[in-house]
């Protein structure tokens, strides 16, 4: 398999995304049950969408070396 081809890097970018989507849904959902507003709530899953993207392209970037 070719780990260097475009469409691999595409997938595993989209990957990274749909996990940190997940995240952010998920953060979003505990701070709505927790009885935040919808602004801290929306603020609360940014935070947690920017935090898992960022550990997912750097744990990328490591095994990409």
């Amino acid at each position: 398999m070719n780990y260097g081809s475009t469409a691999f890097l595409f997938l595993v970018l989209a990957v990274a995304v749909l996990f940190a989507t997940v995240a952010a849904a998920i953060a979003f959902g505990l701070a709505r049950w927790e009885g935040a507003a919808i602004p801290a709530a929306l603020s609360r899953s940014g935070v947690a969408f920017a935090a898992a993207l960022t550990l997912c392209l750097a744990i990328l970037a490591f095994l990409g070396r």
